[in-house]
């Protein structure tokens, strides 16, 4: 039987095979975090499953055929099909994202604290949020494209450039997500919070952004809920990938430019919380 001297000081050649072994999870422990969400998603993968396919297809039939049918002349000059589907693929991304945004943050801090058990680790909480959303847009992509082909199948995009929505959906949910996450990342009590998160945030996003009919049919003084709408910057710069709507270019670069800005300060404010949190 072998035995190990517990009272033998640690000597250089133990401090050097201890870098060695944090060595991994410093590197890839963003790659270490999404690998291990989409582990954890078996546990509802049904739900995931029918999250991407059902629902395309019931709001396609829902809106883009039924509703569409009352809709007889269209709108901008083309079916309402076509004017609505990069809208459903927008929303859609904003769903998945404002999902693992939510209670998935304040269950990792809260009811199942796994966040400080990753930290515990070389792990930081830096790259706890790149892992987070590392999956989120995996599983964002996978989505659209699932709702992408539906629409397609349907006559919705006619421009070759109409993959393109795709990262334009995804990159819609990303920045809603991102934004949502710096807010929960700082919750420390449930109180109600993503109720009213959902009701006062995700719904009027959904309803003012120009999603079923043009921002421009608002009242005067709601349109400016469209322009500040994550929602509606992707939704409108779906529809220029998806059958050529005409908008001048600095709009077209304005949509991507607002986009990636809420992503990236939404991403850093919640790295800072993260760290914050988990270094206390």
């Amino acid at each position: 039987m072998t035995t190990t001297d517990t009272s033998r000081t640690p000597d250089r050649e133990d401090a050097r095979r201890a870098l060695a072994a944090g060595a991994a999870p410093r590197r890839f422990g963003s790659w270490y975090i999404a690998e291990h969400r989409i582990r954890a998603m078996k546990g509802y993968a049904g739900d995931a499953i029918f999250q991407s396919v059902g629902n395309p297809l019931i709001y396609l039939f829902a809106l883009g055929v039924g509703l569409a049918s009352l809709v007889p002349q269209g709108v901008g000059g083309v079916s309402y099909l076509q004017f609505v589907a990069p809208a459903l693929m927008a929303s859609a991304a904003m769903t998945v994202t404002a999902n693992e945004t939510s209670y998935p943050i304040l269950l990792g801090f809260k009811w199942n604290p796994i966040f400080f058990g990753m930290n515990a680790s070389p792990i930081t909480g830096a790259q706890i949020v790149n892992g987070m959303f590392i999956h989120i847009a995996l599983r964002t992509v996978v989505t659209v494209a699932i709702y992408c082909g539906v629409i397609a199948l349907f006559g919705a995009i006619t421009s070759p450039l109409g993959w393109l929505a795709i990262l334009a959906a995804a990159a819609t949910g990303l920045a809603i997500g991102a934004a949502i996450s710096s807010y929960t990342s700082t919750i420390q009590e449930d109180r109600g919070q993503m109720a009213m998160l959902q009701r006062f945030g995700i719904t009027p996003l959904f309803l003012f952004s120009g999603t079923f009919f043009p921002l421009e049919q608002l009242p005067p003084f709601l349109q400016p809920i469209g322009w500040i709408s994550p929602l509606w910057h992707g939704t409108e710069l779906g529809r220029v990938l998806t059958y050529g709507m005409e908008e001048p270019a600095w709009l077209t670069a304005t949509h991507v430019g607002y986009l990636v800005t809420l992503f990236a300060i939404g991403l850093w404010a919640t790295r800072r919380h993260f760290t914050r949190r988990l270094d206390k």
